[in-house]
């Protein structure tokens, strides 16, 4: 099957930034953030340890169980909708810095968002810097955030709607180990969800965003997957904590596992540690993608093929 969601390699080197959403763009799980309180869940730590039992008992997906459960717990209080769904995504909280202040002393780019002071720094330099969410939660809640609009691509789970605009099943089911085969999509440019391009052999030099030029930027232990594939090819992985709780446990961990190759507090701002790390990985991206060029230049005219 084809999809029409196809990117072709550009003049220009990319950079993909791919995130998780809860607790790496918001400081919590966006179901929490209001949905659970509306059907009666008071301490979202019981909705989760009913999410355990219930996929345990059943041999059932963790996300599928979840997804469930909040299909269940809306009967008889509010018709489960994707506009209900957005209004609550709406609601959910972003770090400090992800969607941008006008409070910015800078004049250049003052108030605007993570994602576009991101863009910017890179067009300067001769990049594109592309923003990509891999995420288990909701698609449709996320897509009623304010940032929606900055993410090339919004890979999240989701529902089917049936016609009269009602959830009735799971559409789209994300875990922890499904997510890697969305950074083989974003590398090839092959982005729709059931396009079988994505098996299509790409020389390296066919590769519109090579994996050494992605940064996955997660939380915990569900991002894992993610974060080894794109260290395994010489991409930058990236884990981030809360920087009011300052609990590095997590990132340490996977520090010493090696799972990530950096960590940093979850603050966006201008000037903050993360915006300083993701500016030398495009400064990197730069200076590294001119010797490539110049690889596949010598290549060529000798008649070889990288491997």
């Amino acid at each position: 099957m084809q999809d029409k969601d196809r990117r072709t390699r550009e003049d220009k080197p990319v950079v993909a930034i791919c995130y998780d959403f809860d607790k790496t763009l918001s400081p919590d799980n966006m179901q929490a953030q209001g949905y659970l309180q509306a059907i009666n869940y008071e301490n979202q730590n019981e909705f989760w340890k009913e999410t355990m039992e219930l996929a345990l008992s059943h041999e059932m997906d963790s996300t599928l169980a979840w997804m469930y459960l909040m299909l269940k717990g809306a009967r008889g209080k509010e018709i489960f909708r994707r506009e209900m769904l957005e209004r609550y995504g709406a609601g959910v909280e972003l770090y400090k810095g992800v969607a941008g202040s006008g409070a910015s002393g800078c004049s250049e780019g003052a108030g605007e968002s993570w994602f576009a002071r991101m863009r910017r720094y890179g067009e300067e330099r001769g990049i594109i810097v592309e923003h990509y969410i891999i995420s288990s939660g909701l698609r449709e809640m996320i897509e009623g955030t304010e940032i929606a609009g900055e993410f090339e691509k919004i890979y999240a789970s989701s529902f089917f709607y049936d016609d009269d605009g009602v959830a009735v099943w799971p559409a789209q089911v994300v875990n922890f180990t499904n997510k890697t085969q969305f950074l083989f999509r974003i590398s090839k440019g092959v982005l729709g969800i059931n396009d079988d391009g994505v098996n299509d052999y790409f020389a390296p030099d066919e590769m519109r965003v090579p994996f050494r030029n992605m940064v996955y930027i997660g939380d915990s232990d569900t991002d894992i997957p993610c974060m080894k594939l794109v260290n395994s090819y010489g991409g930058h992985s990236i884990g981030v904590y809360d920087p009011d709780t300052e609990n590095k446990a997590r990132v340490q961990k996977m520090m010493r596992e090696n799972r990530i190759r950096y960590y940093a507090p979850a603050d966006y701002t201008e000037g903050s540690e993360l915006d300083r790390l993701l500016q030398m990985v495009v400064d990197k991206t730069a200076a590294a993608e001119k010797l490539e060029n110049v690889y596949y230049e010598k290549n060529r005219e000798s008649g070889s093929v990288a491997e």
